[in-house]
């Protein structure tokens, strides 16, 4: 069984953070931002000519804390290039613009490539950006604690591309663009969506190169990142193991049948309750999978405060709610099961800022309380051909707990 493709078959190397030094002219940052109303004449910034323009799809990140002690960013852009000369992108520099001597990360080279998807999305092979064409960039920012996320970030491009409007071949160029102001509200807290030891957070964030991450989905009319902090949460059992016998049998997966949970008080919005489950081992045919059953059974909660939840791969006929129902932290919802875009039993769980799994942006949270036993490694598990086999040995009795933290990928983690 592919291990790669428990969700969606699309991954690409991991990127590091490099230095590399800018050529080119800087041209003034470029100002995204509404002025605030003065009695005083309005001024405006001198206009910069931008051939790549850069488009965030999540207007609003937010950073949160993860089980290794950090504060993640985690968000997109979508880079054009608008005119007739071909575009290479040499390095993008994120800059604080309170500091903007001092990036906080740079990626130039194979380190942006990896970060750099087509439209399908698929890896991109280079930096350069046809005529017309576009390309999404992946980041993901670490900082060692919430006093060190800065309020505003921007994105200092250095390129090759049309330096006039006119232009048809490229030419060296720096400017500043894509200024975010970084989001304070509060993370939605949520209980854990499953209960007992051993839960493996597979497919999590947060890097370039995990499933859920290149999961971009073009839905009524946009372009939306709804599963950027999807888990995918598959159980060991006692001896370290996710399937004992034949891999090809679902009910031979630890996790098979386990009780999936209410992560807090909500209202039902839609269900899917009539799909079979999938032979494990390979993804189903392409053809016969749409827009509504991709995620197989399922339920969607709203949560309140414009978030929602999206539970999928459960089990024929055990989701025993309906949509309306008022539902409490800690119901049941239904059966874990392999139903939907899979190839192996596990529960899918994302939260999103609307009611639809795809057409949806993806929101980060915060888990109440649970322990973190372990660590799956990420080298083996990427290089193994399927998830059979042990992953875990000598797990602690009494791990230590953890508090509004986020599980980070191949975390192992006990509900109790």
């Amino acid at each position: 069984m592919s291990r790669a493709s428990i969700v969606r078959p699309l991954a690409v190397l991991a990127a590091a953070f490099t230095i590399a030094a800018c050529g080119g002219t800087e041209s003034p940052p470029v100002s995204t931002k509404t002025p605030a109303s003065s009695s005083a004449p309005a001024t405006a910034s001198p206009d910069v000519f931008t051939p790549v323009t850069a488009r965030p799809l999540d207007l609003h990140p937010v950073a949160f804390p993860g089980t290794d002690g950090h504060f993640h960013l985690v968000y997109e852009l979508e880079l054009t290039n608008t005119k007739l000369a071909p575009a290479t992108i040499d390095s993008v520099a994120i800059i604080d613009p309170s500091k903007p001597t001092q990036p906080i990360a740079q990626f130039a080279g194979q380190d942006l490539v990896s970060r750099l998807r087509t439209l399908m999305p698929a890896p991109a092979d280079n930096a350069a950006i046809e005529a017309n064409g576009s390309r999404f960039l992946y980041i993901e920012l670490s900082f060692p604690d919430s006093a060190s996320v800065p309020k505003e970030i921007a994105h200092r491009f250095t390129l090759h591309a049309a330096s006039n409007p006119a232009g048809t071949t490229p030419d060296p160029m720096t400017y500043t663009i894509a200024s975010l102001i970084i989001s304070q509200r509060a993370l939605p807290k949520l209980s854990p969506p499953l209960r007992g030891n051993h839960w493996v957070a597979t497919n999590g964030c947060c890097n370039s190169e995990i499933v859920h991450r290149g999961s971009l989905s073009s839905v009524n009319g946009s372009e939306y990142d709804s599963q950027r902090f999807a888990i995918d949460w598959m159980l060991l059992g006692d001896d370290g193991q996710f399937v004992h016998g034949d891999p090809k049998v679902a009910t031979n997966y630890a996790d098979y049948g386990q009780d999936v949970l209410a992560v807090a008080d909500g209202t039902v919005v839609s269900t899917i309750n009539d799909l079979p489950d999938q032979v494990p081992g390979t993804l189903p045919n392409p053809a016969s999978i749409t827009m509504e059953t991709v995620d197989g059974n399922g339920v969607v909660l709203d949560l309140g405060n414009g978030v929602y939840a999206s539970y999928a791969h459960l089990q024929k006929g055990s989701v025993t709610v309906h949509p309306g129902d008022k539902v409490h932290v800690g119901q049941v919802l239904g059966k874990l099961g392999n139903s939907g875009n899979t190839s192996a039993p596990h529960l899918h769980v994302h939260l999103m800022d609307g009611p639809s799994p795809l057409g949806s942006n993806g929101v980060p949270y915060v888990i109440d309380k649970f322990e973190l036993a372990g660590q799956v490694d990420p080298v083996a598990f990427a290089a193994a051909p399927g998830v059979e086999g042990v992953w875990a040995r000598n797990l602690p009795a009494n791990p230590p707990q953890r508090t509004d933290q986020f599980p980070l990928n191949l975390n192992i983690v006990n509900f109790r």
